[in-house]
């Protein structure tokens, strides 16, 4: 069978590429196809990323084993895309240039039989121009989140007043 993507970067404007690819193919291939695709020089580092219906990040598919031998960590290399991907799963993000942080969102979108005499992968489609940087992530809290344990309240503490603080200031 063939897996038909759509590979969407993640940006206001409306850059993306069709892709087909053997459902038996690695997610190294697959990296390589997008790279190419995308005209990337495949040169930088990249992770594949499970991902579920409201694009929330899942566990990683790595280019390379950076674990140092704590966890078991699936690489690209040895990853079929039937081994991830299904009718029910069909959802990755994918990274590439940890550095700029080029992301994709990625979608199978259909699988189907094979064209006698068609080579794959394959790009069926090209829409939109790379920009030339990769676009700004904004990574906020909501509002009323307060990821760091701090309040409001705490504004109005005097650190020169050493008897309200809880702690002996000749510890040591």
């Amino acid at each position: 069978m063939i897996y038909r993507f759509r590979i969407i970067l993640d940006a206001t404007e409306d850059v993306f590429r069709d892709i087909e690819i053997q459902e038996d193919a690695t997610f190294e291939d697959f990296h390589n196809a997008i790279t190419q695709a995308f005209g990337f020089d495949g040169m930088e580092m990249a992770s594949f990323y499970v991902s579920d219906d409201e694009w929330n990040q899942g566990e990683e598919i790595s280019q390379f084993d950076m674990s140092e031998g704590q966890d078991a960590i699936r690489l690209m290399n040895e990853t079929s895309l039937d081994g991830v991907l299904s009718k029910e799963q069909t959802r990755l993000i994918y990274v590439y240039d940890f550095l700029n942080m080029w992301t994709f969102l990625v979608e199978l979108a259909e699988i189907a039989e094979p064209v006698a005499g068609e080579l794959y992968p394959n790009l069926l489609f090209s829409h939109g121009i790379l920009p030339d940087s990769a676009p700004d992530k904004q990574f906020e809290a909501d509002e009323d989140e307060d990821p760091y344990g701090f309040n409001d309240s705490d504004d109005d503490l005097d650190i020169n007043d050493y008897d309200s603080l809880n702690f002996d200031e000749n510890w040591n």
